[in-house]
């Protein structure tokens, strides 16, 4: 069976162990996105940060709080960072069957694709949440992507390559 599977990039959870309201954003999003989809698989990822529990649990239990049920729910509890997030979504997801969609902020989104796209899974974007910030922190966030995401494909790529050698 076909299934279409939404992977959610993290955000970090606040000092009090809740989420970000840039998490928050991203799992709203998530679940409106899903609403529209038969049956989706959400894999919300993210592992131990610097407070409370791990970001893709504290996702998967606010999915919950938004009528998404339990087993339509795949934490990935491992990642670090959004290079890992991708290489270990594409791991969770080998052999399945159904398009992929990413969700992340606006200005993550690009990277998080291509990131996924590069480990071997076909991803598309999901529709992002509105943006937060005002347009100086709009602006220091893409500038910070556009550093990142050369970086990311240059590591992910030589990644792919060192596999096929093997």
């Amino acid at each position: 069976m076909s299934r279409p599977a939404i992977v959610i990039f993290g955000a970090a959870v606040r000092a009090d162990g809740g989420p970000s309201l840039t998490m928050r954003r991203r799992v709203m999003a998530a679940a409106a996105f899903g609403a529209t989809l038969q049956d989706p698989l959400y894999i919300p990822t993210g592992g131990q940060g610097r407070n409370g529990p791990p970001e893709a649990e504290v996702m998967a239990r606010l999915l919950q709080d938004l009528g998404v049920p339990g087993p339509a729910i795949r934490p990935e509890l491992t990642a670090t960072d959004t290079l890992s997030s991708a290489r270990a979504c594409a791991r969770m997801l080998q052999g399945h069957e159904g398009p992929v969609f990413a969700v992340s902020s606006g200005y993550h989104l690009l990277r998080c694709v291509m990131l996924l796209r590069t480990f071997g899974v076909p991803a598309h974007a999901a529709p992002p949440p509105e943006a937060a910030h005002d347009w100086r922190e709009r602006w220091w966030w893409r500038a910070r992507e556009g550093l990142a995401l050369p970086y990311d494909a240059l590591l992910a790529g030589w990644e792919r390559l060192r596999r096929r050698q093997d």
